[in-house]
């Protein structure tokens, strides 16, 4: 065969549609006949018609199609328009027309809600929930990617402040609104694990570290990057669990995940994790949405618990287990734990795991819980410092820091140091009065 005749293909091969056009036709195809299955009525007759009309031809391979959708989906997935496309693509012949003769425009609705949510059918009935228009709730799920890309401060969505070891992604007041309508309305409502005891109501680190007061051993872990390792595509299949449907489950994902832009993230190693769409640490969503797409995790360390005999618990990215355990026991217990976590897309921090005996301090979400979960005394120590300084010169004298309401702030910390102590909260709260009685 001569240079020139490999490099020309022959007339039929040039006629032949290429791979990519294949795939292209088959998707459109697939798109469109999901559609009209889904405006039909969810039986064969219907769904044949729908069909044929869709294609402007009626195809001997339909009625075989229209069979195995039946098969795979009882009622009509009118929740799942995309999901019900993938399919049929992957059943659609190789080769088709990439001619469609009819287009249908339907809107999805709720199939199936799991806890008791408010139904949201659709994007127009998301922007009436929020109490926004359209264009404003495309505008606040970043679908231009302007938050990420822009260096306008205006234009973004999300104020950026870096800690020692971690970045404070702060949602300004109008999107922190919507979060929190999100947060109390739908997020609020789905039920967490028994062991997560983080940002959940009536739950503390009191009670995350209660359980483990006075056991023999105790072993504390560490879930690095807790919030930051939660990618949107975890956010979205949690809002598709909870019933929505999918464009809604992708906007409300959008709404309570961000990329951080890059001129943020410049000069900060490792801050390449955040360039991809994740929990921001600073949005109210967080947290729970955090202990939603942890539920998994805690129930498989829960059970890996009860096979050492041991019990279990979570406080954010703090995992806690004790009980009569050997030190080879709870060797095997961390490796265990590790193995699991990467599993479920997490990663445990070797650097902070500790496994304390009775005779160790066992420490605890900032408690002791050798007998009882109390803040360590030199805690009790520093306040009453402060209380005895604030006693002495006044209020605003003591308040070193800044706190803007540093009487209230004493009041939180005594309540922290003083619980389960009565005799050092009594003295304190002595201390506080003659403090407080320095402003009269």
């Amino acid at each position: 065969m001569s240079t020139a005749a490999h490099r020309r293909p022959s007339a039929a091969l040039r006629a032949s549609p290429g791979r990519h056009d294949r795939a292209t036709s088959g998707r459109a195809a697939a798109h469109a006949l999901a559609l009209a299955f889904l405006a039909a009525d969810w039986r064969r007759p219907a769904l044949l018609a729908a069909g044929f009309e869709t294609l402007g031809r009626r195809p001997r391979w339909m009625g075989p199609l229209v069979t195995r959708v039946l098969g795979a989906y009882r009622v009509a997935p009118a929740d799942r328009p995309r999901e019900l496309a993938g399919f049929l693509e992957a059943q659609l012949p190789a080769f088709l027309p990439n001619r469609i003769a009819v287009r249908r425009a339907v809107p999805t609705r709720v199939v199936r809600l799991r806890w008791d949510t408010p139904p949201i059918d659709d994007l127009a009935a998301l922007a009436e929930f929020l109490g926004v228009d359209g264009d404003r709730l495309d505008w606040f799920a970043d679908r231009r990617e302007i938050n990420r890309k822009t260096a306008v401060d205006p234009l973004r969505h999300y104020r950026y402040q870096w800690r020692p070891h971690r970045l404070i992604e702060a949602p300004k007041p109008r999107l922190r609104a919507l979060q929190r309508t999100l947060l109390d309305d739908l997020l609020g409502r789905v039920p967490v694990h028994p062991a997560a005891h983080g940002f959940v109501p009536g739950r503390s680190a009191f009670t995350f570290a209660a359980p483990h007061a006075g056991r023999p051993v105790v072993v504390r872990l560490d879930l690095a990057a807790f919030f930051t390792s939660i990618s949107i595509s975890r956010v979205y299949g949690l809002f598709r669990a909870m019933g929505y449907p999918e464009p809604v489950a992708h906007t409300l994902a959008a709404l309570c995940t961000t990329a951080t832009p890059a001129d943020v993230l410049r000069g900060h190693p490792g801050g390449f994790v955040l360039r991809a769409p994740h929990l921001p640490q600073g949005a109210p969503t967080s947290p729970a949405i955090a202990n939603l797409c942890t539920y998994r995790l805690d129930r498989r360390l829960a059970a890996a618990a009860d096979a050492f005999a041991a019990v279990y618990t979570r406080y954010a990215d703090d995992l806690a287990f004790s009980g009569d355990l050997t030190r080879g026991a709870a060797r095997r217990l961390v490796r265990l734990v590790e193995r699991i976590a990467a599993a479920e897309g997490f990663r445990i921090n070797p650097a902070k795991t500790r496994i304390r005996g009775q005779g160790d301090r066992q420490l605890l979400a900032g408690l002791v819980v050798n007998e009882r979960p109390a803040a360590p005394r030199e805690e009790y120590d520093r306040l009453r410092a402060i209380l005895h300084a604030a006693a002495r010169d006044g209020l605003a004298a003591a308040n070193r820091d800044g706190h803007p309401d540093f009487a209230a702030h004493l009041a939180g910390r005594i309540e922290w140091v003083g619980r389960g102590r009565p005799a050092r909260a009594a003295k304190l709260r002595e201390l506080y009065t003659a403090a407080v009685a320095t402003q009269l």
